[in-house]
């Protein structure tokens, strides 16, 4: 079973996991402290899942985009925002990560995604591109991990990240102002696992 099938299975029960829930939750409450929110950004969730942080962000923004390689998730989020009455634009993304984000956004947001890309720096010029100019980015995931994180590890690229790499591929895809701090902390089995929030500027 490939990852993406994985997520279609799993969309309809994800958001049943607290874990998934409180990193959400640490992630959306750790942003606007760095990055003002406005009902005049637009924005996209970049692995957007289920909407976890779409859904939190949406009503805080102007417009929001949840772009993901799930269908079954794309599906669970528009059943929510539905729900919700809340307009959500979403974008199904290819395998390979190669379709057009769309944009220019002011703001991309991605949580717990990062891991899932093969090619991390080549993301961070997507990203980039995909900004408007003065355009921010604020991307959540785990610190560097020994692998417990995960049971299952299909479509697993990276067991977390060291920041000071993380910094350096911001810095190379061309953004400013880059800063890293600590989101929130999850717990498994009870082991902790920090996850970092780091945000940067399209000069």
């Amino acid at each position: 079973m490939s990852a993406t099938e994985r997520f279609d299975k799993a969309a309809s029960t994800w958001d049943l996991v607290d874990r998934r829930v409180l990193i959400a939750r640490g992630v959306t409450s750790a942003i606007p402290g760095r990055i003002p929110l406005s009902k005049g950004l637009s924005v996209l969730d970049f692995g957007c899942g289920t909407g976890l942080v779409t859904m939190a962000l949406g009503p805080q923004v102007g417009s929001i985009t949840g772009a993901d390689t799930s269908r079954g998730m794309l599906d669970t989020l528009a059943v929510k925002a539905k729900s919700a009455g809340f307009p959500v634009h979403l974008r199904q993304l290819e395998v390979d990560g190669s379709a057009d984000l769309g944009g220019p956004y002011d703001l991309i947001v991605s949580s717990m995604t990062l891991h899932h890309v093969a090619d991390v720096p080549a993301l961070f010029r997507q990203f980039e591109h995909a900004l408007a100019q003065g355009g921010h980015v604020a991307l959540a995931d785990l610190d560097k991990e020994d692998g417990t994180f995960h049971e299952d590890t299909t479509g697993v690229y990276h067991q977390g990240f060291d920041r000071g790499q993380i910094q350096a591929w911001l810095a190379g895809a061309g953004f400013q102002e880059i800063h890293l701090e600590t989101a929130t902390v999850t717990s498994k089995e009870s082991k902790n696992y920090p996850v970092f929030l780091a945000t940067a500027l399209r000069g």
